[in-house]
């Protein structure tokens, strides 16, 4: 299913990339001016390759939400051409694609773009050479954006404060015995090291324990029995959507009892297709507000996806992709003038408070980059993601 997918979105995504395309460009040659006419912004995402599945549904989100906004008058009156080069999750083809998008077509700012370590590669060209933001970014770690690092902006509350808020959440439902389980890299080892000071710091009686798996482990067997014989109260899983699912589905024949709690990237429909019924009760925290909320705002959202996108779901994967693109019009119509690399940065700095409806309310100013530190509770009931409350802020954590 996935694959059509990728047919079918490809070609429309790169028609407008298309139309201008070939390599070059040069260093500052983008980005700071404003001609008129429609406004012109770029980004790389990942539309081939493994990290596809991650890019084409954020792709197809925020192609959703412009082309919503361009029939209903754009920005100020003036249509937003968001033109998205695949960089198929790789380094080099990201600097190639930021050298396109900045020397020939010209963008005055780099939005929704996907992939922490490809973008870092693209950086000195983007940020410090040609001066163009790189605004909403689709993930982020934390030396982005503390301290604040010039024309570098972001919308989603990093991983590490996801697994804060996961331990606080656990502790809170009465679990004072927490086992994690988390994939062997240590980018997902970082993440996990944070449950434990989050839960000891909201009861200090707490314990915790970490299984490490090896990233990409289908079999999950051995360690529903390492973690059935932990006997704990809640088990934390810091693993990709398909590793949860794998846990989820074993844990349910095992017979293992204590809660499950993910991180955003398992509050996804992609845990709850393939863990079946085993999902019932598994909580996330997630980024967004839950796919069949009911406010007006949500409901644009799956108007805009079955107008615009109709063969993508209205999941949380494409709804990332949408609330990026609605926080940058959002901020976008701030600006009285040319729209440019510098008013746009300027907006940003004195942005204040931001709202879509559909993600936490954001703060940015000269010294706070990241918008937001909250996450939504998010629990499976009856196959789908039910909310829990209303977002909450991650709660202060040991920084790095």
């Amino acid at each position: 299913m996935v694959r059509r997918h990728l047919r079918l979105l490809v070609p429309l995504l790169t028609v407008t990339a298309l139309a201008v395309s070939a390599c070059g460009g040069s260093a500052g040659s983008g980005g700071s001016g404003d001609g008129g006419g429609s406004i012109k912004i770029g980004a790389w995402i990942p539309l081939s390759g493994p990290q596809a599945a991650s890019g084409v549904p954020q792709a197809a989100g925020a192609n959703a939400y412009f082309a919503r906004l361009n029939e209903n008058g754009g920005i100020n009156g003036r249509q937003v051409e968001w033109i998205v080069k695949d960089n198929a999750y790789d380094p080099q083809q990201t600097v190639q694609a930021a050298r396109r998008l900045i020397g020939q077509d010209q963008v005055v700012a780099i939005v929704n773009a996907n992939g922490v370590a490809p973008s870092e590669a693209a950086f000195p060209f983007v940020l410090e050479q040609s001066k163009v933001p790189v605004v909403n970014h689709y993930g982020g770690i934390e030396p982005w954006y503390e301290p604040a690092r010039p024309l570098l902006f972001g919308t989603q509350t990093l991983y590490e404060d996801q697994a804060a808020a996961m331990a606080a959440w656990a502790v809170e439902s009465g679990a004072r015995r927490l086992l994690v389980v988390h994939d062997d890299p240590k980018a997902f080892a970082d993440v996990a090291a944070q449950i434990e000071p989050a839960a000891e710091r909201a009861d200090p009686s707490t314990t915790v324990t970490a299984l490490p798996v090896k990233l990409g482990t289908t079999d999950y067997a051995p360690v529903v029995s390492s973690v059935r014989a932990a006997a704990p109260d809640a088990v934390m899983l810091i693993v990709p959507a398909p590793e949860a699912a794998a846990y989820l589905k074993e844990a349910k024949l095992q017979g293992v009892a204590a809660p499950a709690y993910g991180y955003a990237p398992t509050a996804s429909s992609t845990t709850v297709t393939l863990a079946g019924d085993a999902a019932e009760g598994f909580r996330a925290v997630s980024l967004t507000k839950v796919p069949s909320d009911p406010s007006p705002e949500m409901q644009q959202f799956r108007d805009a996806m079955a107008k615009y996108a109709p063969d993508q779901p209205a999941d949380f994967s494409t709804l990332l992709g949408y609330a990026n693109a609605a926080v940058f019009a959002e901020i976008a119509k701030t600006i009285n003038g040319p729209i440019t690399a510098e008013s746009l940065v300027a907006a940003y700095e004195n942005a204040g408070k931001v709202s879509t409806g559909v993600a936490p309310d954001m703060t940015f100013s000269a010294t706070q980059h990241l918008g937001t530190d909250d996450v939504q509770r998010t629990v499976v009931q009856g196959g789908e993601w039910v909310a829990e409350g209303d977002f909450v802020s991650a709660p202060e954590r040991v920084r790095s």
